[in-house]
């Protein structure tokens, strides 16, 4: 359940960023991208592909502390 919240808040601070991201490349040429929703998918498929990896990585890790240290509990 809390991994549920986690990658909804994290899908929509991804959603916001990569929409400033797009608006502040859109600032510097001066106009508006041709194909903006495309570089926009871009954009938020790279963000999301790192922060849900490195999200996964780091519930491993404390999924991984705790077994072990229910393991060397139940070892004791």
């Amino acid at each position: 359940m809390t991994g549920t919240i986690l990658y909804t808040v994290a899908a929509i601070a991804l959603y916001l960023l990569s929409d400033w991201i797009l608006n502040q490349i859109e600032i510097k040429r001066g106009k508006r991208l041709e194909h903006r929703s495309l570089i926009f998918f871009a954009i938020i498929l790279v963000l999301a592909l790192s922060s849900f990896s490195l999200i996964e990585r780091m519930s491993e890790s404390q999924t991984g502390d705790q077994s072990n240290t229910a393991i060397e509990a139940a070892g004791n």
